[in-house]
């Protein structure tokens, strides 16, 4: 496979990993860190740091919108739910600063 080829294959399981967390608003990123280490501010970081290092000025915000498809905020309000103590605790074990 030509290095053309790979890249727009991974561009579009991006965009399916994107647009299926888009849809799965009933999942809560801290549900996501605590089964799998990553969430939906980590996939817009990790956006950020990978145009960063072409030149390409997005930041933290923008990075956000592309991934939730709204404003943080907005998604905030509309979806996200106060974690439970169980979800804190579980983050607590895998996750230290």
């Amino acid at each position: 496979m030509d290095d053309t080829t790979r890249t727009e294959l991974e561009a579009a399981a991006f965009r399916r990993l994107r647009d299926h967390l888009r849809e799965r608003t009933d999942v809560q990123n801290i549900d996501m860190m605590n089964l799998t280490g990553f969430c939906r501010n980590c996939l817009s970081r990790w956006y950020d740091e990978a145009a960063a290092e072409r030149g390409i000025e997005i930041g933290k915000a923008q990075a956000r919108e592309i991934v939730y498809g709204m404003p943080f905020d907005e998604w905030r309000e509309k979806y996200q739910t106060e974690a439970s103590s169980e979800q804190k605790t579980a983050f607590a074990k895998t996750h230290h600063d």
